[in-house]
């Protein structure tokens, strides 16, 4: 093969490549598993977040599905717990037992006493309860103040009277009890527990 002498070969000026040293070769090998290192301790907290998020998204589903089944059946435990109420006034309305009263009078004080306790019997089973307040302090998360009445007797705030119990339905409040509040008498009550203030 003939070469031109006025041309040159542009592989003879360029400098050869210096063979790496062992330095170069370690400083690299460090320099990558660092870099692995580093995607590695990123992929591992990727995953520990996703894992995380996982676990609090079935708990919060469990959550929810706990409580939609114990409180799924709330309407029909109000308008059960209004049943109840009216057979309670029924019993009350009915006069006191007393000797030579109509036996049909003291045989209806007896049915409306059985179905009174078997319906709370039954609801009691079911999560729903009733708790008389009255003695208690008052809670505005579980009692309605109907009226004031001033007391000597029992500190301001007191439950005094119960119109009607407390109603929960496992643990929530179904219906607040309607109740009477002690408050600390002024002159202008004149004797205490004389008069009941209506709350607005």
């Amino acid at each position: 093969m003939n070469h031109d002498p006025m041309t040159t070969d542009p592989t003879q000026d360029r400098p050869a490549a210096e063979p790496a040293t062992q330095d170069d070769l370690m400083r690299a090998a460090a320099e990558r598993i660092a870099a692995l290192e580093a995607e590695c301790l990123d992929l591992k907290d990727r995953w520990m977040r996703a894992e995380a998020e996982t676990a609090n998204v079935r708990a919060r589903a469990k959550r929810e599905v706990d409580e939609t089944r114990q409180f799924a059946v709330q309407k029909f435990a109000r308008d059960m717990v209004e049943a109840l109420e009216n057979i309670r006034r029924g019993l009350d309305s009915l006069p006191p037992p007393a000797e030579g009263e109509p036996e049909v009078v003291a045989r209806m004080r007896e049915g409306f006493a059985g179905v009174e306790r078997n319906v709370l019997a039954v609801l009691e089973r079911n999560g729903i309860r009733r708790e008389d307040p009255a003695g208690a302090l008052f809670d505005p998360n579980l009692h309605q103040a109907m009226a004031e009445q001033p007391t000597d007797e029992h500190p301001p705030g007191t439950v005094l009277q119960a119109w009607t119990p407390v109603w929960t339905l496992n643990g929530r409040l179904l219906r607040p009890a309607m109740v009477v509040i002690a408050k600390a008498p002024t002159p202008a009550d004149g004797a205490a527990g004389a008069r009941v203030d209506t709350v607005a």
